[in-house]
């Protein structure tokens, strides 16, 4: 098989990115987003309209791809993605009291004491 003409860029991390911001981040490295799937539509028209969030990416960031490869994209609607995030049940939730508060260290006086 023959060399490609093409230079190699440093495939950017996209993960957790909205689509349309990934999508131009990708764009000044030099790849494509593409959905993983060959024979499905354009991932730009999976995540239009609507918000989209990356969720993995494949080559991952750093790899070394030629020049307006294709980088596949895992998306989740905003607002969908389960929540999967395991909270220690040993210890209560705080309380109002219990968050933290602003404490004033600096007043900065506003009043014009020049003013009669």
């Amino acid at each position: 098989m023959a060399d490609r003409a093409a230079d190699r860029v440093t495939v950017p991390d996209v993960v957790g990115l909205p689509f349309h911001i990934g999508r131009d981040i990708a764009d000044d490295a030099g790849v494509t987003l593409a959905n993983p799937d060959p024979d499905g539509p354009p991932i730009g028209a999976i995540a239009w309209p609507g918000l989209f969030y990356i969720t993995s990416q494949q080559p991952t960031a750093g790899a070394e791809v030629y020049r307006w490869d294709s980088v596949a994209v895992e998306l989740t609607e905003h607002g969908t993605a389960e929540f999967n995030a395991i909270r220690d049940n040993n210890e209560p939730p705080l309380k109002d009291a219990e968050h933290a508060t602003p404490e004033r260290e600096r007043y900065i006086d506003l009043t014009d004491r020049d003013h009669t």
